[in-house]
């Protein structure tokens, strides 16, 4: 199984309750698919770069997983439904990717460590 990376943003006016049902939505569609939840980290409401369908603001959820093409497929299918869904991004990772207990919302984004981490 390969492991993946995916960034949501979701609409800011939305309540706690849609962000989790989104969550658990995700969750379902891979694990049906064969894969594995390993992270799951809400960055909450954050300002974005560029307005998104108007919206100068949004939550942030970084789900890591391990599954298969298929489990991808369905869940961005989903994510293009979901009309609270602003964006989304999935990424695969490589084969040496490890999974650390750290939160990146609570890593300090001024240090060179922090740099070095994330490429690690």
């Amino acid at each position: 199984m390969e492991k993946y990376e995916t960034i949501s943003i979701i609409r800011p006016n939305v309540t706690e309750d849609i962000i989790a049902a989104i969550s658990d939505k995700t969750a379902q569609i891979i694990s049906d698919a064969g894969g594995e939840i390993l992270k799951v980290d809400k960055w909450g409401l954050r300002q974005l770069a560029y307005p998104i369908r108007k919206e100068p603001t949004g939550h942030y959820v970084y789900t890591v997983f391990s599954g298969n093409a298929a489990g991808v497929d369905e869940m961005e299918r989903i994510f293009k439904i979901d009309e609270n869904v602003l964006k989304y991004m999935t990424i695969k990772l490589g084969k040496d990717f490890v999974l650390n207990d750290k939160s990146y919302a609570v890593e300090d984004e001024g240090s060179d460590s922090s740099d070095k981490e994330k490429k690690e």
